[in-house]
């Protein structure tokens, strides 16, 4: 979210906090299997990924539904759900008349998020008692799934008809890494060589790589060479999009596999010494994640908005010191 004081302002590069909600709330109303207990301890395990990632614990507040939800952000939930019918999250969510209360209020949950008022706590050191105009002012950019677009579409459809109206979000698609099988492939938790998990070794990578990543190569090197290979296709190609920061790296790969001259072996090297790097360095960070840096970045606290947009992949020591 970026801030202003009086009157809207364009969103400015240095001006942003990270609000993260994790919605263990509707992992329990929508799976019959799972208790609330068992959905929040698997929210503070991704709290840690999360963590592990990069964020600034100075700018980031990450709260699970289940335990924070109350106060300003409970009364914005019931305030927007006046406004939506259940017609509206009938044909929105494909809910039914067997379908529980739960699911048909979850909606109203997950929208508010985008509303800086649901916060109180980061804008202040002493929070405002009441909802504020010049708080519900402030813009908010949703990065999100694509399964996530009809909650955020009821936002833009209705924010302006809060009694505090909220600009409408901006909202950024995300999207997912393929499958190892390339397209039509599924990732799946309960076949090992359908993806690349964090908690994977450097062999593991290497294994799954070269045995299981869909190749865009020809069947003989003869032909390779002569034709060339189809990046397009190829999932070790694919995952380098991800991955390779140089553009100009990215695209003589992309030229000289379609030419044959980059056969796919080096290809999938590629593949196999930027993704062991990458999950190597993930696996340090988030082993530095403690339970009190987890607490300190779950903490409702003021936020600092202003500062550098780009902190490095976390100093977890720092939120260790915030939380001591």
């Amino acid at each position: 979210m970026a801030t202003v004081d009086k009157a809207p302002a364009p969103v400015v590069h240095d001006q942003v906090i990270n609000p993260c909600m994790l919605t263990d709330d509707e992992k329990a109303i929508f799976n019959e299997n799972l208790t609330c207990e068992e959905t929040m301890k698997y929210a503070m395990d991704n709290a840690k990924d999360i963590i592990a990632l990069g964020f600034d614990v100075k700018k980031t507040f990450i709260y699970s539904d289940l335990k924070y939800l109350g106060g300003h952000f409970l009364m914005n939930a019931w305030e927007f759900s006046k406004l939506v019918t259940f017609n509206q999250v009938r044909g929105a969510f494909g809910f039914n008349e067997s379908t529980n209360i739960g699911r048909s209020f979850f909606p109203s949950v997950q929208c508010v998020a985008a509303f800086a008022t649901s916060y109180p706590e980061i804008w202040a050191e002493e929070p405002l008692q009441d909802r504020h105009s010049s708080i519900a002012r402030i813009p908010c950019l949703i990065p999100m799934g694509i399964d996530q677009d009809p909650y955020f579409r009821l936002v833009r459809d209705n924010a302006h008809r809060m009694r505090n109206p909220s600009p409408k979000p901006a909202l950024i698609h995300s999207k997912f890494l393929t499958a190892l099988q390339g397209a039509g492939g599924k990732m799946s938790s309960s076949n090992p060589n359908s993806a690349i998990f964090m908690t994977d070794t450097p062999k593991q990578i290497k294994t799954k790589i070269n045995r299981h990543a869909f190749s865009g190569g020809q069947s003989s090197l003869e032909e390779h060479r002569r034709i060339g290979g189809n990046p397009d296709v190829d999932v070790s190609y694919i995952y380098l999009t991800y991955f390779e920061e140089s553009d100009e790296k990215l695209a003589a790969v992309y030229k000289n596999y379609r030419e044959g001259s980059l056969l796919t072996g080096e290809l999938k090297k590629m593949a196999i010494d930027l993704l062991q790097e990458y999950v190597q360095q993930f696996q340090t960070r988030r082993a530095a994640v403690t339970d009190q840096v987890l607490e300190e970045f779950m903490r409702p606290r003021k936020l600092e908005w202003r500062g550098n947009p780009r902190h490095p992949p976390p100093n977890v020591t720092e939120a260790n010191r915030a939380a001591n």
